[in-house]
């Protein structure tokens, strides 16, 4: 930067040059720095892992498909079956590992009674996975 000048001049004009120096300086420390921290950033740390050994999961049994109609026929994955083959059939299922999940359709116009029926006979045969199946579209 020109502040005076030994020119006997008129006008001082400015200096419209950038000093590199500091820029210089800036650049060097900051090499340095890496050049320093490099080395540091590669150093790893051995560490003995686990090695675990599993079996893939037996896949789910198939769910039982129980329907009632409103007359009380009961459909066992969509075949009807009377009372006696529905008592076999569930005593089979219970006695199974894993156990199948029961799902139970009723039909809306269908007395409960018919329904919690089903539910203790299946609770009797030995069967503790129960879903109810409901159609959302059905309301009133």
């Amino acid at each position: 930067m020109a502040f005076g000048g030994l020119q006997s001049g008129g006008r001082a004009q400015d200096i419209a040059e950038i000093n590199m120096i500091p820029l210089i300086d800036v650049m060097l420390v900051l090499l340095i720095i890496f050049i320093i921290t490099a080395p540091l950033l590669t150093h790893a740390v051995k560490v003995d892992l686990p090695v675990a050994a599993s079996q893939p999961a037996p896949p789910p049994p198939d769910a039982i498909q129980l329907s009632i109609q409103a007359d009380g026929t009961v459909y066992w994955n969509t075949e009807p079956v009377d009372a006696a083959t529905l008592q076999a059939r569930l005593a089979a299922a219970g006695r199974q590992s894993p156990q199948p999940e029961l799902h139970l359709r009723a039909d809306g116009e269908l007395a409960y009674k018919h329904v919690a029926r089903l539910m203790s006979d299946a609770a009797r045969a030995g069967l503790t996975r129960l879903g109810f199946v409901t159609d959302p579209h059905d309301t009133p």
